[in-house]
């Protein structure tokens, strides 16, 4: 199944906002997920098309060690999340990638898996880099206890009584992930097997139901630890409070390079979003329904911001700002005039004229929500056939391929790269894990090992060698004559008919934010809570407010 390539309406199309504006860093960096992020739209599906959720197994001891599967099926097809919980001790636990055992650790098996399926996958599923996985399954995963909440709700749970609601929202889950691998990595299935069913055909819909099972067994083993300890008196977690759990998550460096090296994925997701938000401000009026969801959608989002923390002296100012903004939107929208012509549109002016960029973002989030039926088409849009435009156009003439660079990478030749402030960082893979790192140039060694991540700077140089080159002369020439532009006139290409495909600002520069890229491709997936432990790692939380498998028919629409 081919995605559709996105397209602006043309009645939406004067609302659009400009790439320029819409791909700075500081931007993708105060991303916030919207109901087009890859969970909402799994959950949709999933609720939509009655899909039926069990858990044929439970067999975990005693020690709260033992496996479980978690099944759902589709209108198609039964995915079953194969979950081994672990006895870990706590000088073992450590989020980093490095580690080499985790609390639990998880796959996604294509099927209902046998005792024999089990059997193979209990003496690898463990091991996740260093076990053999097969084609059978679509992720790998593993995730790590919140040691003090996790305690706290056994302990609660075990003595009869609820957790501590304050305790519960400081962390917001019991568990987090430390990876949840797909798409072929260590042996798991390629994308491409898979990506031609309907349920799957979105951007990372097997991570993010992997992720929602997940989310389902952390609650399951916490109660089953309580009734160990607790005999009859323990109870269940309270609906309302296991409805406020997610799943955490903690991501590092791998996470970045992603929307540097997949261009065309990373315009259609944007395009999406920014046709939602041009077809909501080009409606000519507003209905009271809308006015009335847009209310709930807004106190759900300062309900949040209050829950939301970080010690992060980044992160500290964005909340102080989104908590502020919020309140100012709060205190505007009784007198909104949404009678005036194209009321939406005005809301989204006042919002640049007095919001910050989180506020902004977050409005972005808030106008999109009550528009389920003329925007949820789109998330059918925001996969990509990568192989297309992967393809160089060699008889493009020069001039063509310099008008490009003119019109699209203007910010990029606008950069002195003479200047050391400039080239201060260089992206490499490590040796050990094959991860994505970044070094300090005047201070690290391995500089000769840079990544083509800093496409601001590629930009320029290709800039410099188009210079004096006549006009007619074909790409293919230049190219034989520097092979090692190759990579940039392909990204040049893409960048001709993807207007949101490059983020325009300096990869490689002193103050770049790793974390604003992870932001960004995070919110898209529906991450919230955004709490940055360094400008290299962050963690997050995933599926807060969600119903669970065993609720979803009685649910409410994602």
């Amino acid at each position: 199944m081919t995605n559709p390539a996105p397209q602006i309406s043309s009645a939406a199309a004067p609302f659009r906002r400009d790439p320029a504006n819409v791909m700075r860093l500081a931007r993708m960096g105060a991303g916030h997920p919207t109901r087009l992020s890859f969970l909402r739209v799994l959950l949709r599906r999933i609720e939509t098309e009655g899909w039926q959720c069990d858990r044929p197994v439970w067999q975990v001891d005693d020690k709260g060690v033992g496996h479980a599967v978690y099944r759902v099926q589709g209108p198609g097809c039964c995915y079953s999340l194969v979950a081994f919980a672990h006895d870990l001790p706590d000088d073992m636990r450590s989020d980093r990638v490095i580690a080499t055992a985790w609390d639990a650790t998880f796959t996604l098996f294509d099927g209902d898996p046998t005792p024999a399926d089990i059997d193979r996958l209990r003496a690898n599923v463990p091991f996740q880099e260093a076990g053999r996985i097969t084609p059978r399954e679509l992720t790998l995963a593993r995730a790590n206890r919140s040691v003090r909440l996790f305690a706290h709700v056994v302990d609660a749970l075990s003595q009869g009584r609820q957790p501590d609601e304050a305790e519960i929202a400081a962390v917001g889950y019991l568990m987090r992930t430390t990876a949840v691998y797909g798409s072929g990595k260590f042996g798991a299935s390629d994308r491409a097997r898979i990506a031609t069913r309907a349920e799957l055909n979105g951007p990372f819909q097997v991570e993010m139901l992997t992720v929602w099972l997940i989310r389902a067994f952390t609650v399951d083993i916490v109660e089953h630890m309580a009734r160990l300890n607790g005999g009859a008196r323990a109870i269940r977690l309270d609906p309302a409070l296991r409805r406020s759990l997610g799943v955490g998550n903690s991501t590092g460096l791998g996470m970045a390079p992603f929307v540097v090296r997949h261009p065309t994925l990373l315009n259609n997701w944007t395009i999406a979003r920014e046709e939602a938000l041009a077809r909501v401000r080009a409606q000519p009026g507003a209905t009271q329904q809308a006015i009335a969801d847009l209310h709930s959608a807004l106190d759900a989002a300062i309900l949040n911001a209050r829950a939301w923390h970080s010690d992060h002296p980044v992160q500290i100012p964005r909340l102080a700002d989104l908590r502020r903004d919020l309140a100012l939107v709060k205190a505007t929208l009784p007198g909104w005039d949404w009678t005036a012509p194209t009321p939406w549109d005005a809301l989204w002016h006042w919002g640049e004229a007095h919001l910050s960029l989180e506020g902004q973002e977050a409005l972005l989030s808030l106008v999109l929500e009550p528009h389920g039926a003329l925007i949820d088409d789109l998330a059918q849009t925001m996969g990509a056939d990568e192989e297309v435009s992967f393809r160089l156009n060699g008889a493009m003439r020069v001039s063509e391929l310099h008008a490009i660079l003119q019109q699209h990478y203007a910010w990029a030749l606008a950069i002195d790269f003479d200047l050391p402030e400039n080239i201060a960082r260089f992206w490499y893979v490590s040796e050990e894990k094959l991860e994505p790192r970044l070094g300090e140039r005047a201070r690290e060694d391995g500089g000769s090992l840079e990544q083509p991540l800093c496409i601001a700077r590629l930009a320029s140089l290709l800039a410099a060698s188009l210079e004096g080159l006549d006009g007619d002369t074909p790409v293919a020439t230049l190219l034989l004559a520097h092979p090692d532009h190759r990579f940039m006139v392909r990204r040049a290409q893409m960048a001709a008919t993807h207007p949101y495909a490059e983020i325009r600002d300096n990869l490689i520069g002193i103050d770049m934010l790793p974390i604003d890229m992870m932001r960004c491709k995070l919110a898209f997936f529906g991450a919230d809570r955004f709490d940055p432990r360094s400008d290299r790692w962050i963690r997050i939380s995933l599926f807060q407010g969600a119903a669970f498998p065993d609720e979803i028919v009685l649910g409410p629409r994602a």
